[in-house]
């Protein structure tokens, strides 16, 4: 190539990625993707008072409506169901989750090296190990309160093994993680596993976490039921792996619950497939504990609905999703399981 050409081939590639920086800019300088309160302030005092003031009252309800996040209607619950709900709130830790993600997508250069390598990466690579490898998209399901307030325990109380199963970067996992002598993790996605090795959790393979020869006080399943191949023998392997008695797993699921694989950047339909009934998260939550859990081998002790958060980009501050959080236990009949 003589040096004109590449000089040509430059500057193309220089001037496209101006143009779509101009594009960025001009879109995040909209009232809907204003992120930095610096930024924020410039642009109220660009727009009209009656913009100004429709700002500001809907930054003033959004603690009203984030409290939506944790909303329940007891009495739509199956009787079965109805005395097992716990009631969660907005915490501080939620709330300092929600301020960090605000504050990231605030980050201009940053999110427009991020949306630049996803798009470059996606049709190759999982959307899990793009923001592996990029260090973003850190979940949150629930703060330490929330977690003991589900299980019924105190700041202080500990246990021996606790398993993660998908464990993503181990944000979540450090919450459990803080009551446990011992944590070990699942995770295929080769970025997040070296996320985990930084948190000097015990990583144990996807065939291997089953037949190590000890099993488990604690294992979590937050939100992998509607994201792998075959997720009725996963609770198999699960309830085998249990300390008979008092061991316990903690599973959240999104409602409603539309499973899907995510294999080389495509989605599609998992082997196994479970089919949940009802229209309302409270009519889905009652069918998976009395049909899908009991079924499996399980009996619901706890659950709760949360918010099940993402740390967001350049469009939106954070990502959310609604979250039903299990507690169940072995049950007592295990014939209805075989």
């Amino acid at each position: 190539m003589c040096p004109l050409q590449l000089k040509t081939l430059l500057f193309g590639a220089w001037l496209l990625g101006y143009v779509f920086f101009l594009l960025s800019i001009r879109r995040m300088w909209t009232g809907k993707y204003v992120r930095s309160p610096l930024a924020r302030s410039l642009f109220l005092n660009m727009v009209s008072e009656d913009e100004a003031a429709a700002t500001e009252t809907q930054e003033a309800s959004s603690t009203a409506m984030q409290e939506q996040w944790y909303r329940c209607g007891p009495d739509l619950l199956g009787e079965s169901v109805r005395p097992l709900f716990v009631q969660s709130h907005l915490d501080s830790d939620t709330k300092a989750f929600l301020k960090r993600s605000v504050d990231k997508s605030g980050w201009l250069f940053t999110q427009l090296y991020h949306s630049f390598v996803s798009t470059f990466l996606s049709p190759l690579v999982s959307r899990t190990s793009i923001n592996g490898f990029l260090g973003r998209g850190s979940m949150f399901v629930f703060s330490p309160e929330q977690f003991q307030q589900l299980l019924r325990v105190g700041p202080e109380w500990r246990s021996d093994r606790l398993l993660d199963l998908g464990a993503g970067d181990g944000a979540v996992t450090g919450v459990m993680g803080a009551h446990f002598r011992e944590v070990y993790a699942t995770e295929v996605s080769p970025p997040m596993k070296w996320h985990l090795q930084r948190r000097n959790y015990k990583l144990l393979g996807i065939d291997e976490w089953q037949h190590t020869g000890f099993q488990y006080d604690v294992i979590s399943c937050l939100n992998l039921l509607d994201r792998c191949e075959h997720p009725l023998h996963l609770l198999q392997d699960i309830r085998l792996s249990l300390v008979p008695s008092t061991g316990r797993l903690i599973l959240a699921a999104v409602l409603p619950f539309q499973p899907y694989v995510e294999v080389g950047g495509k989605w599609q339909r998992p082997k196994e497939h479970i089919k949940v009934q009802g229209k309302t998260w409270e009519e889905q939550v009652t069918n998976l504990s009395s049909e899908v859990f009991r079924k499996a081998g399980f009996e619901v002790e706890a659950v709760t609905r949360l918010p099940y958060l993402c740390e967001g980009d350049m469009y939106n501050d954070y990502y959310i999703l609604d979250d039903a959080v299990f507690v169940l236990k072995v049950s007592d009949n295990t014939s209805e399981s075989a």
